[in-house]
């Protein structure tokens, strides 16, 4: 009973992460966000899903003629789901028409038949000096999903992440902890979906050990893939994200192969600070795909570090409770091995897909 329970488990982990671990880019917006006196405009790139109701020829492409034939309910559609106020007061004019596909992360250029661009452009009777976004077009039931948005006015240029949980932001002289949280929150995001990442965490933590040696461990990985990421975040080093996608998968076999014959987790903490290395150049290509501007991105990636630590913290946590009440259990060296075997059928298919599918 005790051996099958164990393969039952180990089973559904591989069945639960059995699954892309490259982001999800189709529940991604991303809007260039243009402020000038009494006028706003809004180049915004959505998932065409959201619109589907005026795609006549199901194309997943919003044309000119359909942005024309349906201008009324889609002005009104959009309305509803994008706010703008200044001071309180709503504009007093708004439209809708074709957008352009501009500044989109690379993830988007590549499949562009996924998504539509629009224009949106509002005005008041009065200059603006105040102004707040109230934003809730997002892919139903899909936690993950986002609006990278840019903010231009004057010489200044803000940058901000809107979520399902997130929707409302300032645009006009918004505070820096603004920008901090929505950052700080991609990281977690960022983290929490690599399930690649999560699997290496795991694997690193299976031999366990003491506490204060695991957590020299997490922190000789965390030092080194903080000082990748900011090296690649520059431009300092720059490596193909494919030949580092390849590496992780490597990476996290090699690792978890080592579980199956070491019995003590000896120079853990030294494998853990090279394989950071690579780990953090894959971490980097989140935030190079937003392509930000140089004036915010120390604090964007500072953000974006400090989630990614938060959310490995709260995985780290999880593993090392867990793994400590599997020690109650006779089976507890059964059950460890089934899942090293399991992150190492993992990652050998990580591996294909990123050599053989790209």
């Amino acid at each position: 009973m005790q051996i099958s329970l164990s393969w039952g488990l180990g089973l559904l982990m591989v069945l639960a992460l059995a699954s892309p671990s490259q982001a999800h880019w189709a529940d991604l917006s991303v809007a260039d966000i243009q402020i000038r006196e009494a006028d706003v405009t809004i180049n915004l790139t959505i998932p065409t899903g959201l619109v589907t109701q005026f795609d006549d020829d199901r194309d997943r492409q919003l044309s000119t003629p359909e942005i024309t034939r349906h201008q009324p309910n889609l002005q009104q559609f959009l309305n509803d789901k994008i706010r703008l106020t200044a001071a309180g007061a709503k504009p007093k004019t708004s439209s809708v028409r074709a957008g352009v596909t501009q500044n989109l992360p690379n993830n988007l250029n590549a499949t562009p038949e996924t998504h539509s661009s629009l224009l949106l452009a509002y005005h008041w009777t009065q200059p603006i000096d105040r102004l707040q976004i109230h934003y809730e077009l997002f892919v139903p039931g899909v936690t993950t999903a986002r609006c990278l948005a840019q903010v231009f006015r004057n010489d200044r240029i803000d940058n901000l992440v809107l979520t399902p949980t997130s929707t409302t932001a300032a645009l006009i002289d918004a505070p820096i902890w603004q920008q901090i949280t929505s950052f700080i929150g991609l990281g977690i995001e960022h983290i929490w979906t690599g399930y690649d990442h999560i699997l290496f965490l795991i694997s690193l933590l299976m031999l366990g050990g003491s506490l204060p040696y695991l957590l020299k461990v997490v922190t000789a990985f965390s030092a080194s893939h903080s000082f990748t990421l900011f090296l690649a975040a520059f431009n300092i080093v720059s490596i193909p994200s494919r030949f580092v996608e390849i590496a992780i998968a490597l990476s996290i076999a090699y690792i978890a192969s080592e579980n199956l014959w070491r019995k003590q987790p000896q120079a853990r903490w030294q494998l853990s600070f090279a394989f950071g290395l690579i780990h953090g150049l894959g971490f980097s290509s989140a935030l190079q795909e937003l392509e930000l501007p140089r004036t915010n991105l120390l604090t964007s990636l500072g953000s974006f570090s400090i989630g990614i630590e938060l959310g490995q913290f709260a995985i780290v946590l999880i593993v090392y409770l867990l793994l400590s009440y599997l020690r109650k259990f006779s089976w507890d060296l059964t059950m460890r091995r089934l899942i090293s075997v399991g992150i190492i059928l993992m990652s050998a298919i990580w591996f294909w897909e990123r050599v053989f599918v790209g």
